[in-house]
């Protein structure tokens, strides 16, 4: 089980098409906030139809993409 399982599940359930969530919205929908290891663990994203399109950290937001 991937510490950020509850957030793939949140897109995969919530969201269509290409769409952007800022930090705070991630730690709302994960629990635990964005860190470091999220640039390994998203690598999970495609088994859930998605991927990490791009991260900023001046906007503090991750763009996704449906596969």
């Amino acid at each position: 089980m991937s510490k950020y399982d509850q957030l793939w599940q949140y897109i995969k359930d919530n969201k269509t098409g290409d769409f952007e969530l800022s930090f705070d919205e991630i730690k709302k929908a994960a629990g635990p906030p964005i860190d470091h290891s999220f640039l390994h663990y998203k690598k999970e994203l495609p088994d859930y139809g998605f991927e990490v399109k791009k991260i900023s950290l001046k906007n503090k937001t991750v763009k996704f993409h449906q596969l």
